[in-house]
């Protein structure tokens, strides 16, 4: 499998590069689990979202990927076109 080195923006991971598999697409995966160990009860865990890294001036064409911080630690749902729920605010 092809991996590739990926900057952490925020968080206790920040500033960091790591290399991370990628899909058959190409790109790393959406979200970015790191369960961190705690001495009494469950692991806790740092979650990172996959973010555009930025874009070139002359051809807007993106420049790669790097993951940000989420503090809230929860992905958020799937949202099926069929249903009418509103949609939470994060």
């Amino acid at each position: 499998m092809r991996s590739e080195p990926t900057p952490f923006e925020g968080g206790p991971m920040d500033g960091r590069v790591l290399p991370v598999l990628t899909g058959p697409t190409g790109h790393p995966p959406k979200w970015y689990e790191i369960p961190v160990p705690t001495p009494d009860g469950p692991p806790t865990v740092l979650l990172y979202e996959r973010v555009p890294a930025g874009y070139s001036k002359r051809l807007g064409l993106q420049k790669g990927w790097k993951y940000a911080f989420r503090p809230s630690g929860t992905k958020p749902r799937p949202r099926w076109p069929w249903t009418k729920t509103p949609r939470p605010q994060d």
